[in-house]
């Protein structure tokens, strides 16, 4: 069990997959560029590169372009087969089966998860 406070402390975003390409040399990973609704100091759109070891249950792996999934944004930084990976996404398993997580409705990029 954990305290709300230590739940609280979790910040999930709305995230918009602009871009995905596979990993070379791994069979699981896929280098997500996700849209959080976040700018730079000039005001331009500041994607993160998220890794993700989901390749597996997408034969085309650009069938994620578009799609709106929640991320973990403030886990620490990560390289993973050298690429920094900068969030983590949120899917569910069970068995043999796996999905993504979506929102039920199109949602701004950076919306928060409450």
């Amino acid at each position: 069990m954990i305290s709300y406070e230590d739940f609280a402390k979790l910040e999930i975003k709305i995230g918009t997959i602009i871009a995905v390409e596979v990993v070379e040399d791994a069979d699981k990973l896929l280098k997500l560029t996700v849209d959080l609704g976040e700018v730079d100091e000039e005001g331009n759109s500041k994607p993160r590169q998220i890794v993700s070891g989901i390749r597996q249950y997408f034969e085309d792996s650009q069938e994620l372009v578009g799609k709106q999934c929640p991320f973990l944004t403030n886990l620490e930084p990560r390289v993973i087969r050298g690429f920094e990976s900068q969030g983590m996404i949120l899917a569910a398993s069970a068995d043999d089966s796996f999905a993504l997580l979506h929102p039920s409705t199109q949602l701004s990029a950076g919306s928060k998860v409450k």
